[in-house]
């Protein structure tokens, strides 16, 4: 018997017993945070799961397998120009509408498949904090001046933490460029523009079914027509990835057509959306994995899968004691957590530096899902947040989440997530004085 094993499992033993002999059910505080920290796992799995999560883990896998090292290490890696690397990761953002969560999937990818450590944490912060969404959201409602401040903040931070990233493991980062170095060119499977063609079809899907509605009263422009035809133009894009399976992938149309007829049938019988995705989904795992043409195929789904292994428990881990200790905040939903809203709305008034550095913190554990975050703020300046720590909590939140940061330890380790946690609070805290002095 081993001792120490055997006193670990004593001590979680003793912690449960411990939790629920003294849990304080009597508090009306107690019992508000367990139902904000299921109402808001209620909410994540019906609105970001299915439409965010799932897409993101086959995006992913088209990373993970189609796309060989050398090409991601032409972008990302030590044969890549820096200034190349760091514009494509801190502008990727623009690109995708995700949130600290559905980065995850696609950061993991690329940090596996080669890229250097600067670029791969550049690209991490880039992708939730400036999707051009977003960014028009903020400055419609929190003003231009703060819309453009979260830009240059964003694109700044993402290059300026990625670097710093690079230099403190640099040790490890030459190590791997010199492997790197040596690494040869090997052709690609197919053309290029062929696996572009089938990944930003998929990028479009998930970006077009998850386009934010518009602010209240807003029934006309771009956005509005944008978000009122968004199904339609998924559709659209879901035709073209049908055509990417057929004439790219080579799997036989007959497969894809059965696929179709499903996903086409179960959006036909139901008013939801999330079903023919879920179908779709389904059916898209199938034609892959019994598609004997291509062993690639088959691995794509199995690469997806494995990252969905990865990632989804500790989401949801995280999801649980992001609701519990912060509370549930979507549409018109807002309950407390264990940590009452207005200690957290009085910490923030004014531009101290305590006021910068608190809301720096309570925006990197907290989580937002895309778009989310702007009401919020809307929400906590009437109340008498400042506007530099306004802003500190815009460049800190949407990127980091306590989920997020559980995943990412997985990732990278504790110690490279620790240094990466700090580095975006302590670049969140100083934005958000300079900003609140000027």
């Amino acid at each position: 018997m081993e001792l120490k094993k055997e006193l670990k499992i004593l001590g979680w033993i003793t912690a449960v017993f411990l939790f629920a002999f003294f849990m304080p059910i009597e508090s009306a505080r107690f019992t508000e945070a367990i139902l904000a920290m299921f109402d808001l796992a209620k909410w994540y799995a019906q609105e970001h799961v299915i439409l965010c999560l799932l897409p993101a883990f086959f995006i992913a896998g088209v990373i993970a397998v189609f796309v060989s090292k050398g090409a991601v290490m032409k972008y990302f890696g030590a044969k890549a120009k820096k200034w190349i690397a760091y514009t494509v990761a801190s502008l990727s953002g623009a690109i995708l509408a995700v949130c600290s969560c559905t980065i995850l999937p696609l950061f993991s990818s690329i940090h596996k498949r080669g890229a250097g450590l600067g670029p791969a944490i550049a690209f991490l912060y880039s992708g939730p904090a400036i999707n051009i969404l977003a960014i028009i959201l903020t400055a419609r409602i929190l003003g231009f001046e703060m819309g453009i401040a979260r830009v240059v903040g964003a694109v700044v931070f993402s290059i300026v933490i990625g670097s710093a990233m690079s230099f403190i493991y640099r040790k490890e980062e030459k190590v791997k460029r010199e492997e790197q170095m040596s690494f040869p060119d090997i052709p690609e499977k197919r053309p290029m523009w062929q696996t572009a063609f089938h990944f930003f079809t998929l990028v479009l899907i998930l970006v077009f079914a998850n386009w934010g509605k518009p602010a209240e009263g807003v029934t006309s422009g771009l956005w509005y027509w944008l978000w009122a035809y968004k199904w339609h133009i998924t559709s659209a894009f879901g035709l073209l990835l049908v055509y990417s399976l057929i004439a790219i992938l080579k799997i036989k149309w007959q497969h894809v057509l059965l696929a179709v007829i499903a996903t086409g049938a179960s959006a036909f019988l139901s008013s939801s959306p999330l079903i023919p995705m879920v179908v779709g989904i389904g059916a898209l795992s199938v034609i892959t994995l019994i598609d004997k043409k291509d062993e690639d195929n088959k691995e794509w789904t199995i690469a997806s899968w494995e990252f969905a292994k990865q990632i989804m428990p500790l989401l949801g881990i995280g999801v649980l004691l992001a609701g519990f200790l912060l509370g549930s905040t979507h549409g018109d939903t807002a309950i407390a957590g264990i940590i009452p809203n207005e200690w957290i709305a009085n910490l923030v008034g004014g531009n101290s530096l305590f006021s910068n550095f608190f809301a720096s913190i309570v925006g990197a554990f907290m989580y937002f899902a895309t778009l989310t975050e702007v009401p919020i703020l809307q929400g906590l300046m009437a109340a008498g947040m400042g506007k530099g720590p306004a802003l500190a909590l815009l460049l800190a939140g949407p990127s980091l989440s306590l989920p997020n940061m559980l995943v990412i330890r997985g990732v990278l380790g504790t110690q490279k997530t620790l240094v990466y946690v700090a580095l975006v609070v302590v670049m969140a805290t100083a934005s958000g004085l300079i900003f609140g002095a000027l």
